[in-house]
């Protein structure tokens, strides 16, 4: 009976030890970063935080595989929106473009030539053609008549006469062939080979701009105005787009904020414009003071993690944006304590 009772009050101790170490891992981890300042009667909710550049952190990388033939930026460079970060080796892409561009320039010399229809040159060309056959066909015919009245009177045989209307025949067909010639250069190209000549313009033109647009993925342009923070691609290294292999990272650090992970027990208290301020233990006592400009709108895991051994990392937190009027002093991913304030 006595060993009974000593092991129900062994146990009754060992759960005793465990809800106050679990009570103690929640408030820690509620309150971690706090410790160093009192809090004001006005903060209604204190939190851990991360901070961020406005921009979040861009990794930018190439869109089109090869070996990198020069790197133009170094960690700390500000760049510009469009501006050319880096250049994939394109000498093969640059001849496709001067290929197609050639062709372009064949394809619209015949389309000029079908819509011109014949030169002067050669619509007078067929006109002395056509003169000629008609003078032909003029004699031929005076043959003929001739050579029938000889061969009514017996004077020569029918065989020539034969031969003479033989040749009147072929002057004939060719008065007709240059007179239909001298149609075809006056009406000028059919309306289907001036279709079929733009189209070819058109398939041409497509052809330069899917080679100049290839050309311009070599170049890897900065997508905004920031700052250079990692390099990790150098010149004569490959990149590729069948696995993330950023050139470098960048972001905009125009403006800082702060992403909080406020706990659940705390986010009624939280609105957009909401007045906050965050400190951080290498700036003393200084105070980056801003506002709420986002609040989450689902519950999640913790993101911003301290250094305490008793922190539970399963609590339910809320992310909060709080943008910071003046902190460009504050290194990004910098792990700071966040206040919201009652307004």
């Amino acid at each position: 009976m006595k060993r009974t009772l000593m092991f129900v009050a062994a146990a009754l101790v060992v759960i005793g030890a465990i809800n106050y170490v679990t009570a103690s891992g929640r408030a820690s981890a509620r309150t971690a970063g706090p410790a160093t300042e009192t809090r004001r009667p006005d903060v209604v909710a204190a939190a851990p935080g991360l901070v961020e550049a406005v921009s979040e952190e861009i990794r930018v990388g190439a869109q089109i595989g090869g070996q990198l033939r020069e790197v133009r930026v170094e960690e700390g460079d500000t760049v510009a929106r469009g501006q050319v970060i880096a250049v994939v080796a394109n000498d093969e892409y640059r001849a496709r473009v001067v290929s197609a561009e050639a062709t372009l320039r064949l394809r619209e010399a015949d389309a000029r030539r079908i819509h011109n229809g014949a030169r002067s040159q050669e619509r007078r060309d067929a006109e002395a053609a056509l003169h000629e056959a008609a003078a032909v066909l003029d004699n031929a015919t005076a043959d003929v008549s001739r050579k029938r009245e000889l061969f009514t009177e017996t004077v020569i045989s029918r065989a020539e006469l034969d031969a003479a209307e033989q040749q009147l025949g072929v002057a004939r067909a060719k008065a007709d062939s240059a007179r239909e010639r001298l149609s075809l250069v006056d009406e000028g190209a059919r309306e289907e080979d001036r279709d079929h000549a733009d189209a070819d313009v058109a398939l041409a033109r497509a052809a330069v701009a899917e080679a100049q647009a290839l050309l311009e993925k070599t170049y890897i342009r900065s997508p905004i105005d920031g700052t250079v923070f990692r390099k990790f691609r150098r010149a004569g290294e490959s990149v590729s787009t069948q696995f993330d292999s950023p050139v470098v990272t960048l972001a905009d650090r125009s403006r800082i904020r702060v992403r909080v992970d406020v706990d659940e027990a705390d986010v009624a208290r939280l609105h957009v414009g909401q007045p906050a301020y965050v400190t951080a233990d290498a700036f003393g006592d200084r105070r980056f003071t801003g506002h709420i400009v986002r609040v989450g709108q689902m519950l999640g895991r913790k993101n911003v993690r301290t250094d305490e051994p008793t922190e539970r990392v399963d609590t339910k937190i809320l992310e909060t944006l709080v943008e910071l009027d003046a902190a460009r002093e504050l290194p990004l991913g910098l792990r700071v304590q966040a206040f919201l304030l009652q307004e």
